[in-house]
């Protein structure tokens, strides 16, 4: 995680510079310059579509569209990437629309709060995007990026930004984009290292509410829902003790499971991990379970079942997810490190046999002190599911 990249990108916006925002390889791998509206100048329209050579834009949140009136440019979006174009538009007071100058003078008219609707005129130069609500952890594109910057710097949430294609007419992939951020003194990210930096802050991506005491068979404990923004799934925090302590915190990091947790399937170790974890914690008298909204690895519960009747007829876990169109894992936790760090929980022993886990956590800015084993005695109805998870997730297990 690179949090002080990501800082001087804000930092760079506030002071009216352009950046560059590179998104991920397997969508577009494709680099735009951003700025913010408020900043917007003849010399640095001027510089982006000198050196950027694509489509100027200017995404904004929801909210600055509806006020302004702007309407979606098709109600049958059939772009790839469903890319939220509103009718494009020029500032009345511009000339042709089309030097950078207007171009710049109608990206600072849209973030204005005093602007109207009745100031634009339509068809124009300027092409407005909707972001979606939840920014990047919601949709992970450049219109996203764009509004979560302009937030985050404290500006009005609307921003300009331009495809950056090379000489040729071809699309500038990552190393152009280095050599060109080099070139031009820009400071280049990553659209994933926004998501990371939200996440690491809890940047708005969940709401707690007040917990409520849970007794269990295990022992007593305290249950706090937490609210996802970006789907309003709600994730769950059983918990024993002072959390926010200087001393790092006996962590289970547990996604849901129904089959194992509720019906208590052999076919899996799910639901005898989640009441070992919840016994060490009450044994130890200070500790914590997250307990994460994705089943079946991330692909869900039908799918999971479907994946069950794949492995009746000789998949493995890892192969089952493959033939349903799923990478092997899609489970993220950036939702688990947006929980702890609105926990003031900074430092943890994880309760888990899984390395992965314990790098997606520092990769969001929790440290694990200690990774706690957690394996259970395997039967001979997951004994196959175990040594997949050994032989192909690289779990570290000893009994099998």
């Amino acid at each position: 995680m690179n949090n002080r990249l990501v800082k001087k990108a804000i930092n760079d916006l506030k002071k009216g510079k352009l950046i560059l925002v590179v998104d991920d390889q397997e969508r577009e791998a494709e680099g735009d310059f951003v700025g913010l509206a408020e900043f917007a100048t003849g010399a640095t329209l001027n510089m982006m579509v000198t050196h950027g050579r694509g489509l100027v834009c200017a995404p904004m949140a929801r909210n600055v569209a509806e006020h302004l009136e702007l309407d979606l440019m098709t109600a049958h979006n059939t772009e790839s990437f469903k890319t939220a174009f509103t009718i494009s538009v020029d500032h009345k007071t511009t000339s042709t629309g089309i030097s950078a100058f207007d171009r710049a003078k109608t990206i600072q008219a849209l973030c204005d709060p005093k602007a109207k609707a009745t100031d634009f005129e339509h068809p124009g130069h300027i092409f407005p995007l909707i972001a979606e609500k939840g920014g990047v952890l919601k949709r992970q594109g450049h219109t996203e990026a764009a509004v979560d910057l302009a937030l985050m710097a404290d500006s009005k949430p609307v921003a300009y930004i331009c495809e950056t294609l090379n000489l040729d007419g071809t699309m500038a992939r990552l190393p152009q984009l280095k050599q060109l951020a080099q070139q031009l003194d820009l400071t280049l990210i990553t659209i994933q290292e926004i998501i990371a930096y939200r996440y690491s802050l809890n940047e708005n991506a969940v709401t707690a509410i007040d917990p409520v005491k849970m007794p269990t068979k295990e022992g007593n404990f305290s249950l706090t829902g937490y609210v996802s923004t970006t789907d309003d799934q709600t994730q769950l925090l059983l918990s024993k003790g002072e959390l926010s302590s200087e001393q790092p915190l006996l962590l289970r990091v547990h996604s849901e499971c129904f089959t194992g947790d509720i019906l208590g399937s052999k076919r899996c170790d799910c639901g005898e991990q989640l009441h070992k974890a919840m016994k060490k914690i009450q044994k130890e008298g200070r500790g914590a379970v997250l307990y994460l909204r994705q089943e079946g690895r991330g692909i869900g519960l039908l799918n999971k079942l479907k994946a069950y009747k794949l492995q009746e007829i000789g998949y493995d876990t890892y192969d089952a997810n493959v033939k349903l169109g799923f990478e092997p894992d899609e489970r993220d936790y950036g939702i688990a490190a947006a929980i702890l760090h609105d926990q003031k929980i900074k430092r943890v022993r994880l309760m888990t046999n899984n390395p992965a886990k314990v790098k997606a956590l520092a990769d969001y800015g929790i440290e694990v002190v200690e990774q706690v084993p957690l394996e259970t005695e395997p039967q001979a109805e997951n004994i196959k599911y175990l040594r997949t998870k050994k032989d192909k997730f690289h779990h570290e297990l000893h009994l099998i």
